[in-house]
């Protein structure tokens, strides 16, 4: 996508929306499975939770209106360990959702050719977005419009279509199977556990955060509506449909493939093939969006350091194919592990997706308490925020209650993903370690010791060399103090640059200079190093310095801004708030 031309309402909407209207064509089989005759009851609940996230993402992206999602939000408010941790919970996110997209599309082709190998054509459709991606073939915004729209237009005619049938064939099926047994002998109970399972139909609500640099002005907010309205008012109706149209028998029957026989049945065999043909397009739309979003993330995560510098290499199409091929093959194991199937998938999916979703939320809290004076165009009420928090708890404990099983699968991905991460943001204390560990070979074998040490200092000293720095107003010392406190604790650096900018003729405070002095002392591991400059704050000094110091601008750090700030956070580059 360029970033010159913003996308539109349409275009933006198109993106997100082939993401969460995706699961429209497997959710309403997963909230019936669970809540039984009550299952678009649960859906409406869950449309009411996403209603309550359409402010809380508001607020929070309109405040930080920068690409990378619950990431972003927790790098700007909290530590790099805690934005760590919601970027490994986002990544398995991409990864479940790149597997159920793909094997549910094959599951959707089937059905039209039944000589289809399921679990063969998945890991070839994954393959095929594979090489896509790594060739450079990024997301359309004109193709997605087109998926989008014919996707709405089939779900729209499938709507229809059930309605003329029960208008003509009347309600005897729904009346038959509102007779049936609850659920768990307790319509609370099936709601609680339909309700817990329907949350996999939002999935895909956050990705509209995780490109909103390219959205125009004010798209951003328009993108969480329409997404909102396209699953509150499908999900609901087409389970309600289902189960007023067919014996609860064969939904169960028909679980990968609700969709195209609720279609043979009420419209005959062109719209289910209609159907199909749809699911594929529209699923393998939400396969490409995983590639293209996990590999933008993976790639910031790398420049930030909290990845290995080698997923940065790229090929001559510009991708980072070390990314890619890592996705891949993630997602294969997760495949042949749970062997395709819908439950275990969406089971580590919705414990991944949920968890992302509370990370937003504890993010607007602390928004709220840490950058209250950053303007935003959306604010949340803390009872909105809190209940919506409990919503998604509530799930959370609600998926894990259904199959403890699927938890053991989410850790063992999560686990091993947050050691790597852990390993990283703690090389300098493992680095040290490793010295210690050479020095003390130094009698048993000095050769051996002497090439350790020295191949351990080099690596420190690589590590070290960056520079850093802060803009400063004239902060005082405490201020600055939290500066230097946020550095060591979250940065690998020995120098620091502290920034101040003066009018011509100006002089800076001797105060500062004074403080600075003091906190240079303090904190003997970072030699800080005071520059003033003649010049205004704003993208184009950013970009000046950035080029002249060669320092990226993600490592450029500023406090908050309040609302005299004359530009967006986004317009500076990726400069991060640290106080």
């Amino acid at each position: 996508m360029s970033h010159e031309k913003k996308l539109n309402e349409l275009e933006a909407t198109a993106i997100c929306g082939n993401d969460i209207s995706s699961s429209c064509l497997y959710v309403s089989a997963l909230a019936i499975a669970y809540a039984g005759q009550y299952a678009w009851i649960a859906l409406l609940l869950v449309g009411a939770v996403l209603f309550l996230f359409r402010k809380i993402y508001g607020e929070v992206v309109g405040a930080l209106p920068l690409n990378g999602g619950a990431y972003n939000v927790l790098l700007n408010t909290t530590s790099k360990r805690n934005a760590a941790l919601a970027a490994c919970l986002t990544i398995l996110s991409y990864m479940a959702t790149a597997v159920i997209s793909a094997s549910e599309a094959m599951h959707y082709l089937h059905t039209l050719w039944h000589g289809l190998p399921i679990i063969g054509a998945t890991l070839g459709l994954l393959g095929l977005f594979l090489v896509l991606t790594i060739l450079g073939i990024s997301e359309s915004a004109k193709v997605a419009v087109g998926i989008f729209l014919v996707h709405l237009a089939s779900l729209t005619i499938l709507v229809a279509c059930a309605i003329w049938y029960l208008a003509t064939q009347g309600l005897d099926n729904l009346t038959l199977n509102f007779q049936l047994p609850v659920k768990g002998g307790s319509i609370v109970g099936a709601l609680f556990f339909g309700f817990s399972a329907a949350m996999l139909g939002i999935s895909g609500f956050e990705s509209s955060a995780n490109f909103v640099e390219e959205q125009a002005r004010g798209v951003f907010q328009k993108t969480l509506r329409n997404m909102w309205v396209v699953v509150s008012f499908f999900n609901p109706v087409i389970a309600f449909l289902a189960i007023a149209v067919l014996p609860m028998v064969e939904v169960g029957e028909h679980t990968e493939t609700l969709l195209s026989h609720l279609g043979n049945t009420t419209g005959g065999r062109w719209l289910g093939t209609l159907i199909s043909i749809d699911a594929v397009a529209v699923l393998s739309g939400a396969v490409l969006t995983s590639f293209v979003g996990v590999s933008g993330l993976m790639k910031r995560m790398t420049l930030d350091r909290i990845l290995p510098q080698f997923f940065l290499k790229e090929n001559k199409a510009g991708s980072n194919y070390l990314i890619l091929i890592i996705f891949f093959v993630l997602c294969v194991s997760v495949l042949l592990i749970t062997n395709g199937q819908l439950g275990p998938l969406s089971g580590v999916y919705t414990i991944s997706f949920l968890s992302v979703m509370a990370f937003f939320a504890l993010g607007n809290f602390l928004l709220k308490s840490k950058r209250p004076k950053l303007p935003r165009p959306v604010y949340a009420g803390i009872f909105t925020v809190t209940l919506a928090l409990l919503g998604i708890l509530v799930a959370l404990y609600g998926n894990i209650k259904i199959h403890p099983d699927y938890l053991i699968v989410f850790l063992q991905y999560f686990l091993p993903a947050m050691l790597v991460v852990y390993v990283m943001l703690n090389r300098t204390a493992i680095l040290n370690l490793v010295l210690a560990a050479a020095n003390s070979f130094a009698t048993h074998s000095p050769r051996v010791s002497r090439l350790s040490r020295l191949k351990v200092l080099h690596m420190l000293r690589e590590l070290h060399k960056q520079e850093f720095v802060f803009f400063t107003k004239g902060d005082n010392v405490s201020n600055l103090n939290k500066v230097m406190a946020y550095v060591v604790e979250n940065e690998f650096t020995t120098r620091l640059k502290i920034v101040t900018l003066l009018k011509p003729g100006e002089l800076y405070p001797q105060d500062l200079l004074t403080d600075i002095r003091v906190l240079d002392r303090a904190y003997d591991q970072i030699e800080v190093d005071f520059v003033t400059l003649e010049g205004k704050f704003g993208p184009e000094l950013i970009d000046q310095l950035s080029k002249e110091w060669g320092i990226p601008k993600n490592f450029m750090f500023i406090g908050s801004p309040g609302n005299q700030f004359p530009y967006h956070i986004s317009e500076l580059g990726g400069v991060r708030l640290i106080i």
